[in-house]
C-alpha cells in the first residue's frame, strides 16, 4: 500500500480560516436556534428558522468567496464542477428510501484527497445542484448545504493514515456524520412538527435540561431509522467503493498539479510546475 497523499486543491488562507470560524459560530446558532429564540418572538413562529436560512446563504456566499479569493484555479474548479454534477445525479438514486443517501461517501472522499476547503466548497454546491435538479428548493436547503459543508470540510481535517486503515477511518467517520447531519437538521424543523402537547415536543420556556431531553427522545422516535440508513450507506459505500475511488481522485491530483509553481526560465518563457526548458545552443559558424 502507498502512503495517503492529500493534495489542496483549494487553499485557505488565514482571513478564509477566520471567515470560516465565524461561520461555523453562526451555523451552530442557526441550528441550535430553539434552545435561543423562542417560536412567535419576531412575529411569527416560522420567523426564526426563515430568518437563519437567509444568514446562512449569505454566509456560505461570503465563505466561498473568501476561499475563492485565497486560491482556486480552473483545474480544481472543473473538479469541482464535475463532481457537484455527480454529486446532483447519484442524490436521487437513494433519497427518500429508508434514508439512503449517496451523496455524502463521494463528499467524504473529496474532501480528504483534496483538501478542507474543497470538501467546504463541494458540500455547497452539490446540494445546491441538486436542489435544483430535484425541485427540492425550500427553507431547508441551506441547512442542508451547510451541514454538506462541514462533512466536506472536517474530512479533510482527519487525521493522517494509509491503506486500510485510512478506509476503515473514513468510513466510520461517514457513519457518524450520517448521524450527525440528521440530528442537526431535526433542528431546524423540530418546533413545528408534532403537537404541543406532546411528550416529546418543543416546549417554550424550558429550561436546556428538558428542553434538549425532549429532543433527543424526538430525534430518536422519529430519525433513527432514517440516519441509521444514511449512516450504513456511507460506511458500505466508503468500504467498497473508497479504495478505487480514492485511487482516482489522488491520480487525477497528480495530472491536474493543482496550483503548481510557475517558473522562467533564462530566455524569458514560462513554464508551469516541470523544470525550465534547456537552453538554447548558440550557432556556430560555418567552416571555410
Amino acid at each position: 500500500m502507498t502512503a495517503a497523499v492529500r493534495t489542496a486543491a483549494v487553499r485557505i488562507n488565514a482571513r478564509a480560516g477566520v471567515v470560516i470560524a465565524m461561520a461555523a459560530f453562526l451555523g451552530v446558532v442557526a441550528f441550535f436556534w430553539p434552545f435561543l429564540v423562542a417560536p412567535g418572538k419576531f412575529g411569527s413562529n416560522y420567523a426564526p428558522p426563515l430568518i437563519f436560512g437567509v444568514l446562512l446563504v449569505i454566509v456560505l456566499c461570503v465563505v466561498i468567496s473568501e476561499i475563492a479569493e485565497g486560491g482556486i484555479d480552473s483545474k480544481a474548479l472543473a473538479m469541482l464542477g464535475v463532481l457537484s454534477a455527480v454529486n446532483a445525479a447519484v442524490r436521487p438514486l437513494g433519497a427518500g428510501t429508508a434514508g439512503i443517501e449517496t451523496v455524502f461517501f463521494i463528499l467524504v472522499l473529496a474532501g480528504r484527497v483534496y483538501g478542507p476547503g474543497f470538501g467546504f466548497t463541494l458540500g455547497c454546491t452539490s446540494l445546491f445542484a441538486s436542489a435544483l435538479i430535484t425541485g427540492g428548493v425550500g427553507p431547508w436547503m441551506p441547512y442542508q448545504m451547510f451541514g454538506c459543508a462541514f462533512v466536506g470540510m472536517l474530512a479533510g481535517f482527519l487525521p493522517k493514515a494509509s491503506g486500510r486503515r485510512e478506509v476503515a477511518l473514513l468510513a466510520v467517520y461517514g457513519s457518524l456524520s450520517g448521524y450527525l447531519f440528521g440530528f442537526l437538521l431535526n433542528l431546524s424543523f423540530w418546533p413545528f412538527s408534532l403537537d404541543p402537547n406532546s411528550s416529546i415536543a418543543y416546549l417554550p420556556g424550558l429550561p436546556f435540561t428538558e428542553q434538549f431531553q425532549r429532543y433527543l427522545a424526538f430525534d430518536l422516535a422519529t430519525s433513527l431509522g432514517w440516519d441509521t440508513g444514511r449512516a450504513v450507506t456511507n460506511f458500505l459505500c466508503i468500504c467498497l467503493a473508497g479504495p478505487a475511488v480514492l485511487t482516482t481522485f489522488r491520480r487525477a491530483a497528480r495530472k491536474a498539479r493543482f496550483r503548481a509553481p510557475v517558473r522562467f526560465d533564462p530566455g524569458g518563457s514560462a513554464h508551469r510546475g516541470g523544470p525550465p526548458a534547456p537552453p538554447e545552443r548558440p550557432a556556430t559558424a560555418a567552416p571555410s
